[in-house]
């Protein structure tokens, strides 16, 4: 192997730099994993990534120091037998490599990409079109799905009433002193508790509610999704505690999902909601309050706005919660999810 900047035969073990020039050569790194590479096999490689006679010979001039003509160039891809046009791969060869990559990541891929990869990780000689056709008969339905051009998230399921119970805490008004928690049956977005308090990250509060809201519906949910957060632990032992003796395949302590609150959809997806309908007035009384200079964010003024504000807040938190659980939810063409009310 030598230099392509200095021609020196490069001797032993190389390196990241030329010992000679000092050039960079890690450009070479592909032809030495395989010890010696010759010209052929350096312009086979550039013909079968679909480079042109231009390319390949710049290539071979700037980064090999090999000067060449088009017409040796030409001879040479002929003497190898390296052509475009000819000698294509069998269809049925073709059919069971596309299968194959369907089978992976490949299914993403169109005709343009897959062709691609067929020619540069397969070798396979292969016409666009035909992989357009093979792709249409294998995965017609990936072709309709890109042919939208759209991107296709991932839906919510579950399977009915009580399957996932899904609890969060709001902390749009905590500057203020007032922290709300809540549940939501993944299944009728019925609201099962909505509770504000002086805190929703003591583990103690929210097992209160969770064990109040088990009292009031007589009802045990098969799953219960939280967050990471501490303050849900004594309430995911407890529901577990529960759950122990049922003989589903989500008794125990498969019956509590810990996840990210960005997967956390149902919950997270009704906080919004809860913002436009209910809380933006409270944020903004309160932020009121504090450039008027009467709230400075003291805890002091948090317990005294909690003191004056708290009954009321929690007499509309109610309000809310029976005009939600009883309102009429559209269908949705998108949605698996039922329609109608959620009580």
């Amino acid at each position: 192997m030598y230099c392509p900047y200095c021609g020196i035969q490069l001797v032993g073990q190389i390196g990241v730099f030329c010992g000679s020039c000092g050039t960079n050569i890690q450009v070479l790194a592909p032809f030495i994993e395989n010890g010696p590479v010759s010209v052929t096999d350096i312009i086979n490689k550039y013909f079968s990534e679909g480079h042109t006679y231009e390319v390949i010979l710049d290539f071979l001039e700037n980064k090999h120091n090999i000067c060449m003509s088009l017409r040796t160039l030409k001879r040479r891809l002929k003497d190898a037998g390296m052509t475009r046009r000819t000698d294509f791969t069998p269809t049925d060869i073709v059919i069971s490599t596309v299968t194959q990559e369907l089978r992976g990541s490949g299914q993403l891929l169109g005709y343009r990409s897959m062709c691609q990869t067929l020619r540069q990780k397969y070798n396979l000689k292969v016409k666009r079109n035909d992989v357009m056709h093979i792709l249409s008969r294998l995965d017609p339905y990936g072709v309709k799905r890109r042919c939208k051009r759209r991107f296709v998230r991932r839906g919510y399921f579950s399977e009915g009433p009580n399957q996932v119970w899904h609890v969060d805490g709001y902390d749009k008004l905590k500057p203020f002193g007032v922290a709300i928690s809540a549940c939501v049956d993944g299944f009728s977005r019925k609201v099962m508790w909505l509770s504000c308090g002086s805190s929703n990250n003591d583990p103690g509060i929210i097992a209160k509610y969770y064990m109040e809201c088990l009292s009031r519906f007589g009802q045990l949910p098969a799953c219960l999704r939280t967050d990471c957060g501490t303050e849900n632990g004594t309430m995911a032992a407890i529901h577990c505690a529960l759950r122990s003796d049922h003989g589903d395949e989500l008794a125990g302590a498969h019956s509590h999902m810990y996840g990210t609150s960005t997967t956390n959809q149902r919950i997270e997806s009704w906080w919004s909601l809860f913002r436009k309908q209910r809380t933006q007035f409270w944020i903004e009384l309160f932020s009121d309050l504090r450039e008027r200079h009467l709230f400075n964010g003291s805890h002091e003024h948090k317990c005294l706005l909690r003191y004056v504000f708290l009954n009321v807040l929690q007499k509309e938190l109610d309000e809310y919660r029976d005009l939600w659980n009883t309102h009429t939810i559209r269908p949705v063409r998108q949605s698996c999810c039922p329609s109608g009310k959620p009580e």
